[in-house]
Order: structure tokens, then sequence, then C-alpha cells
């Protein structure tokens, strides 16, 4: 049984080596976040940022230590489940062949969700999102970097989900674009109590969106 207060996420010194076991990835990770926290991560270029993304979301499982998710441990959630609570959203989007209706509206079909309900939570992130009606029936080839990094965002927060993890979700936005996403996710954190993960090289970015900043070195927290 869940206690009061347990927090939502919790790493207990969660390690992780290469598949040799020689080098380490990630050295005793250790931080906790309640509903509605948003945390930065920062880090140089191969500090373990993603890594750990890929961890909380058990694409990969640590070489030691414990992540819990909302009172379970990691380990003894279904994947399937856990990704439909805990989603990530990459640095590079792939609609995998599909058009940007189909990539939208896919995971609330594998939840066999009413189709009521799907056509009710499109309008709103598109109306949230500003993804216009000429954007639906295009493919992957037919949009920009940003425009897919839109569409991914729309597609993760469509599922509505208790952990969001992001992956340099602003990277290739333009300036007006990357703030209004930021005031988008600070409102979902705020109303919807989502805890919001958020990797992101743009210090300006995360000091405006995050409550709290871990920075990453050579796959330790320094700060």
């Amino acid at each position: 049984m869940k206690e009061q207060n347990t927090p939502l996420l919790r790493l207990s010194d969660v390690s992780l080596s290469d598949s040799l076991g020689k080098i380490s990835l990630l050295e005793e990770i250790s931080f906790s976040l309640n509903l509605g926290d948003r945390l930065g991560i920062m880090g140089q270029s191969g500090a373990g940022k993603t890594t750990l993304l890929r961890l909380i979301n058990r694409l990969q499982d640590p070489s030691s230590g414990l992540i819990e998710f909302d009172g379970q441990f990691l380990i003894n959630i279904p994947s399937i489940k856990l990704r439909q609570q805990v989603v990530l959203v990459p640095q590079e989007p792939k609609l995998l062949g599909m058009t940007v209706e189909e990539t939208l509206t896919y995971p609330l079909l594998l939840q066999k969700l009413p189709q009521t309900e799907i056509e009710q939570r499109l309008e709103q992130w598109r109306s949230h999102l500003s993804i216009p009606d000429n954007w639906l029936t295009r493919n992957e080839l037919q949009l920009s970097l940003g425009q897919r990094q839109i569409v991914s965002m729309a597609r993760g927060l469509i599922m509505q989900p208790k952990l969001l993890l992001l992956d340099e979700p602003t990277s290739a936005l333009d300036s007006d674009r990357a703030y209004q996403l930021i005031e988008k996710l600070i409102s979902l954190s705020q109303n919807n109590l989502t805890t919001i993960i958020m990797v992101n090289h743009q210090k300006i970015m995360v000091d405006q969106f995050t409550d709290r900043i871990l920075t990453l070195r050579q796959g330790k927290i320094i700060n």
C-alpha cells in the first residue's frame, strides 16, 4: 500500500554501467519528485542526461540502486502500463511512417479509449500547441524538425501522463515558440499536477521552467 506523502518518483543510489560493466554511465543518482514538480537536468554532452531519462522510462534498467514510481518499484510495473503514465518525448522525434493525426491518436487507440474522448483530446492539444489543420495529413518528410518536435510534444501530452520526460524539447524551436511551450508546460504542472523532467542545454529556458535543477557531470550529480 502506498504511504501518504510518498513521492511520485524516487531514485535511490541508482548507477548504470556499460554492457561489459567496465564504464560507469551513471553513478549513485538519488533524488525524489512530488506531484506537479518541475525538474531541469543540465550537463555537457555525454554527462548521462538522456540515459537517466531512459532509466526512468525503463528503456534500460539500472545496474544497481532502486527506482520507485507512485509507490511501486519500477521493475515491478509492466512496461506497457508504466509508459502510459511515464511518457518520454525524445530529442529526435519520429512519426514512424504515420501522418500527424495518426501519430497523435495512435497511443489513445492502444488504450481503447472512446472515440469521443480521442477526438476531444486531439482538439485540446492541437489548440494548446497551435497545430494547424494542414499538418494533420502530413508525414515526417513533410515537416521541419521544429514541427516534428511540436507534434512529438503533443503526442506525449495527449496521453495525460503523471510524469513527462522531455529530452531537449526546444532545441529546434525559435525563441517565441519555445517560450510558448514553456508557459504551457508550467500551466500543465500547476493545474493538472503533472510532474515534468526536462533536459535542456539552454539555461535561460531551464531557469524559467524549473523548480530546481540537477547538473550532471560524467554521470554524477554535482549540485
